[in-house]
């Protein structure tokens, strides 16, 4: 009986992490600052207002707010951009 083991049990057995990509807040979501909106490879979404990008392209929200998915102009029409537009402050009663 062998008291070694065999190369291919040695050679094989490694896995990466998964990557947990993709949309992780949708438009119309509420978002705090820092909360992650998009993980992805690339630019396959751009960075609007009240957005952020990341050295991995992650699209992260600047400010608290509310997230929208739009394109931009004619020019840009193939582009698609995340923005956080401001949540409107409910008025404190007096």
């Amino acid at each position: 009986m062998a008291h070694k083991k065999g190369q291919g049990s040695i050679k094989n057995g490694r896995d990466s992490n998964a990557q947990f990509r993709g949309v992780k807040k949708f438009g119309g979501q509420f978002v705090r600052a820092g909360n992650i909106i998009v993980r992805q490879v690339g630019s396959r979404f751009w960075a609007g207002e009240g957005a952020g990008r990341g050295r991995d392209f992650t699209i992260y929200a600047t400010r608290d707010g509310v997230v929208r998915f739009h394109k931009r102009g004619a020019k840009d029409q193939r582009r698609a951009y995340v923005a956080v537009d401001p949540a409107p402050v409910a008025e404190a009663a007096e």
